[in-house]
């Protein structure tokens, strides 16, 4: 492509013209030599750093052999999750104006929020949002808010044929080692899917040459406006680090008259919340944002809120007129695209604070724009202490300019001098990774620690955190009904998304906690570890005072009972909390739900049974009556949101032979656009779905999904087409029925034919179809119902012998990708099935 075509289509995706930098990104990516996507980008704030996205569509359009098929750009803060979403969406709109592929979207947001569309269709270009949590747990087969049985998908599509860009990479050093060390582990072991990352920053840690602005940038009229853009600097000695939110608060009062829009910065929640409320008590227009609001009510604030509104370059509400003022902690310093008339903050280290310079006159629009810096007079001796007077000197060199062009002409060593410090970095090993990959062992495995301190390093200076959401099955659920309906199958029907959840420090949730257990000491609450282990405990027991740690680095799960939210907030004094677990919308309008839950007698839906297939039914004790008939409590989800592998259940009961023939017809289609240069992995894809549901062809499976005529063989439960009637699924018994598979594969000719490597990939690729299999299948499912038991017993024992082998030979993210074809094959073809006609 041309740089005229190149331009035409940039400006037919992002409604602008190029700016030279990224035309010669584009240059660089379809350059016809090794190394043609730059490992680091170091481009200042206010000049586009997303329509890297742009430029990757289209040198995938017209160099599709150069770059990998999907995009992950990750964030370290969620807000930016939020705001990339809205230029991914912005891209997606102008696909076929551009001439560029039409692509998946999966974010923390709104309609694509954690969706399956970028897993459903491997073959289909995607883009993938997420925080380093989401995306670096995943990476580790260890998902957070993931089943074990989908943690290898996961894994594995964000493992290969990915272009990995990680925003601000510089504030999270540990996550950008880790993914070099990914990246050398794929290498070492030949894996042949393209994993390649590219770090983006403002403010390098000046690690090696990065691709960056070329003369011809800044002499851009626009570019040099940004660049230069003028924000002057005043200091104020604190002398009392008491009194900071009320020297910073007066400060900011003096705007109050101006009519513009001020932005306020401190480090601490606390300070947050008194700053807020000496400018409400000054009658003004204050909004919040922090970390520690929940997701539900922070994406509100971007989709209504009229202050914030005044801070976006493209609001989708009307704006707040006058003086309004938005106060935040760090939540708001990183790549969010906000942009404010005047500053005041405290003071930070130096990449804080030229970040939280990149969200005032983003884009040289004022001559007038003020930033006010609240500083101490001392500095204690410690290491972060140091290096806030460094950043205090540094910025002072500036004589009163802050615009990007004379932070970029500081002395590149003094300014990472003045970084926040480097967290320890904890070293991976190969052990380490296959530790991670042994997704089936869901019990506590020596030699297995959390995946979190290696996506984050070991931050001694900052707090352990924990989260809380709200779920009505806490207080429900309880007693004896623990051991019919554990929280953790529960969890794994209904996982936690990110707009249920808030975060905050673990000594300010203690604190709301044990104000919540003096008026609820008897409620119950479920602890979650970072490995999803679940133990049920009381409010009374979590406010033990000699077990304040036991929250550290956990979720906690409160009943909406309990009460604990105030405005999105965690606040111990409220009596109110919401569960918002349904609260998960297909559509912008959020007119339709992508999963419900139901009790007998309520109004159902419009069709329900055609748009939800019935995922978990509870019989729970009628409250109002004991001696009454149980009250049945519903739960539904819609085929293309399940979280979970559809192995039983759909909208309507799907006969064997057509589902069957929908996998094959899927596998196929994947395997002619993924692996047409691998023929021997193409064929082994079709025929492992052809032969991966044999094993419900057994009386007691069929039975256990509410089959009435067990003599007609189904793979689906749902409504009877027929009768109309809907069938109940149960687990009758802990048969699994890729076991069996695996048992009859032997006696079909078309296996019989193929090559001993093939027969090996197809029957890992059949034995791990539902998340069984890495490495083994449990002991109390080594059985098949109407096979002999040692003929499972020799399934079993070869299942984790040739997982191990097909490791070795295809790498770990190599191998979860093969198998994600197939699943993804099998979970599309249970959400759309193909039309059949009812005999």
């Amino acid at each position: 492509m041309s740089d005229t075509r190149f331009k035409t289509a940039f400006q037919a995706l992002t409604n602008t013209a190029p700016f030279p930098w990224q035309t010669a990104l584009y240059q660089r990516f379809v350059e016809d030599r090794p190394g043609n996507i730059p490992r680091s980008c170091n481009i200042p704030t206010g000049l586009g750093k997303t329509s890297v996205i742009a430029i990757w569509l289209i040198a995938l359009a017209t160099h599709p052999e150069k770059m990998p098929r999907r995009l992950v750009y990750v964030v370290n803060r969620r807000t930016v999750v939020d705001q990339t979403t809205t230029e991914v969406e912005k891209i997606a709109k102008q696909a076929d104006a551009a001439a560029v592929p039409k692509i998946a979207i999966s974010t923390l947001r709104g309609q694509f929020a954690d969706n399956r569309s970028w897993s459903a269709d491997p073959s289909k270009p995607a883009v993938i949002c997420g925080t380093v949590d989401m995306i670096g747990s995943r990476l580790l087969f260890s998902g957070y808010g993931v089943g074990f049985k989908g943690k290898p998908l996961h894994a594995g599509f964000l493992g290969q044929d990915v272009l990995l860009v990680h925003d601000e990479a510089h504030l999270e050093p540990a996550f950008q080692s880790l993914l070099q060390s990914i990246e050398d582990e794929q290498t070492r072991c030949k894996e042949f899917g393209r994993f390649q990352v590219m770090e983006l920053s403002a403010t390098s840690r000046g690690q090696g040459k990065p691709f960056g602005l070329s003369d011809a940038d800044r002499e851009h009229p626009i570019v040099a406006q940004r660049i230069t853009a003028p924000k002057h600097l005043r200091f104020f000695e604190l002398k009392d680090q008491r009194k900071l939110a009320d020297q910073v608060a007066d400060l900011a009062l003096a705007h109050q008259d101006s009519g513009r829009a001020i932005l306020v910065f401190v480090q601490r929640v606390d300070d947050v919340e008194k700053i807020a409320g000496c400018l409400r008590r000054a009658d003004q227009n204050v909004q919040q944002l922090t970390g520690t609001l929940r997701g539900l009510e922070r994406d509100a604030l971007a989709e209504s809120d009229q202050i914030f509104a005044r801070f976006l370059p493209k609001p989708k509400v009307e704006h707040k007129p006058g003086t309004v003022y938005l106060i935040c902690t760090s939540a708001g310093e990183v790549g969010v695209n906000i942009s404010a008339d005047h500053l005041v903050c405290d003071l930070s280290t130096f990449d804080s604070m030229a970040q939280r310079f990149g969200r005032v006159n983003r884009f040289g629009e004022r001559r007038d724009t003020q930033i006010d810096i609240v500083h101490p007079t001392e500095f204690e001796d410690d290491d972060r202490c140091v290096r806030l007077e460094r950043t205090l000197a540094l910025l002072q060199e500036l004589r009163g300019d802050g615009s990007p062009q004379a932070l970029a002409g500081l002395d590149p060593d003094a300014r990472i001098a003045a970084f926040a410090p480097t967290p320890t970095i904890l070293p991976t090993t190969d052990i380490l990774f296959d530790a991670w990959a042994l997704t089936t062992i869901r019990e506590k495995l020596p030699g297995r620690p959390p995946v979190a301190p290696y996506l984050q390093g070991i931050r001694p200076w900052e707090p352990p955190i924990t989260q809380i959401a709200w779920r009505d099955e806490v207080n429900r659920i309880t007693g004896d009904l623990l051991v019919v309906y554990k929280p953790k199958d529960l969890l794994e029907d209904f996982p936690l998304k990110p707009h249920e959840l808030l975060r905050d420090s673990s000594n300010r949730v203690f604190k709301h906690l044990a104000q919540l257990a003096e008026l609820h000491p008897g409620d119950f609450a479920w602890l979650i570890d970072q490995e999803g282990k679940i133990e049920v405990v009381t409010l009374e027991l979590l406010a033990d005072k000699n077990r304040k740690d036991r929250i550290d680095d956990m979720t906690v799960v409160l009943a909406p009972s309990s009460g604990g939210l105030d405005k999105g907030l965690l606040n111990g004094h409220s009596t109110f909390a919401e569960d918002v677990s349904d609260k998960w919308y297909v559509d912008v309008a959020k007119s339709e739900k992508r999963r419900l839950r139901l009790w007998d007698g309520a109004e159902e839906p419009a069709n329900l049974s055609e748009k939800y297939r019935l995922v978990r039914e509870i019989e729970l004790p009628n409250q109002d009556d004991e001696e009454a008939e149980p009250r049945i409590w519903r739960w539904y989800v819609r085929p293309k949101s399940a979280d979970d592998d559809a192995s039983k259940t759909a909208s309507l009961a799907i006969a064997w032979h057509h589902h069957t023939n929908d996998v094959v017809s899927r596998a196929t289609q994947f395997a002619d656009a993924l692996l047409k240069g691998s023929p021997d992995l193409h064929q082994a894809l079709v025929i492992a779905a052809r032969f991966h549901d044999l094993g419900k062809m057994r009386l007691a499976w069929q039975h256990g999904i509410g089959n009435p005529q067990p003599s007609v063989w189904y793979a689906k439960s749902g409504k009877d087409p027929k009768s109309g009637r809907i069938w109940k699924s149960r687990e009758l018994t802990t048969y699994r029925h890729e076991l069996g598979s695996l048992i009859d594969i032997e006696k079909q000719l078309e296996f019989k034919t193929l090559t001993e490597d093939q027969k090996d990939l197809v029957c890992h690729l059949i034995a791990v179809h539902h998340g069984y299999g890495r490495p083994h299948f449990p002991v109390e499912r080594v059985f098949d119902p109407e096979r002999s038991q040692s003929a499972a017993d020799d399934v079993a024992s070869k299942t984790s012998q040739r997982y191990a082998r097909l490791q070795r030979k295809y790498g770990r993210w190599g191998l979860a990708y093969l198998e994600s074809l197939l699943r993804a094959a099998d979970w599309a073809a249970s959400a759309e099935p193909s039309k059949e006609e009812i005999r």
